[in-house]
């Protein structure tokens, strides 16, 4: 695979299009649609997985080529291990990022666990936490880490766009939250470049991904589902 870096920033861009001009079509200031954040990144991932495939295609080769997936090259205490990785950094580094940008540990961003349709988190427990995995980690690791020809190059550029996209997941117009965010994925985003530059195993980092991000949606569901709950999150 040669010259898929160029896909890189297009998470980034996509977010940030889609929250400004999706507030301006339904009428709501941007920080209003912010809850509907989960919604659309599964639906940018399920388009993400699509150029991916289509652009893989039209270079004579496929998706699990690009990300270099080998059957029985992984073993369970690799997905353990990197599972238990992604895990523990991604929570210090967002304790960090909450430290450093508002002086309080824990802080967690209240909108991202924000109710939406019940309906909609139920379906989305099963579809943001695979969809992420299969889109992010093809385009960082794949497009990224597997086409860079430098070492340090292919690390650091995927890294950065990787912890960038989140940024304007939701996209705010708040520089604070927005460096928080970028802060908060930073560290994690450079140890899965680096451990897949190294390996070339892509599993144990989606799994691991799709994980953290069950999490994620596990909690959003809750603040749909009970009523009040997501109050007591906010003050908690």
């Amino acid at each position: 695979m040669k010259r898929m870096y160029y896909l890189l920033p297009i998470r980034c861009v996509i977010f940030l299009f889609t929250f400004v001009i999706g507030a301006a079509v339904v009428g709501k200031q941007i920080e209003e649609i912010s809850n509907w954040w989960s919604v659309i990144a599964s639906i940018v991932n399920v388009l993400i997985i699509v150029v991916l495939v289509f652009t893989t295609k039209k270079k004579n080769s496929n998706y699990w080529e690009l990300i270099n997936f080998q059957k029985g090259k992984t073993t369970w205490k690799q997905i353990v291990g990197m599972s238990a990785i992604i895990v523990v950094i991604g929570m210090v580094g967002m304790y960090l990022a909450g430290y450093i940008c508002y002086g309080v540990i824990p802080y967690a961003a209240p909108m991202l666990i924000a109710p939406i349709p019940l309906w909609l988190a139920i379906i989305n427990v099963v579809v943001l936490p695979i969809s992420t995995a299969f889109a992010e980690d093809g385009l960082y690791l794949g497009c990224g880490v597997n086409t860079i020809k430098n070492k340090y190059v292919a690390i650091i550029v995927p890294a950065l766009f990787f912890a960038l996209q989140h940024s304007f997941i939701p996209t705010l117009y708040d520089v604070r939250y927005t460096v928080y965010r970028f802060i908060s994925f930073l560290p994690l985003t450079i140890i899965l470049c680096w451990w897949y530059h190294k390996n070339r195993n892509p599993l144990p980092i989606m799994v691991g991904h799709a994980v953290i991000d069950v999490a994620t949606v596990m909690q959003i569901l809750a603040t749909s589902a009970i009523p009040g709950f997501y109050e007591m999150m906010c003050g908690m």
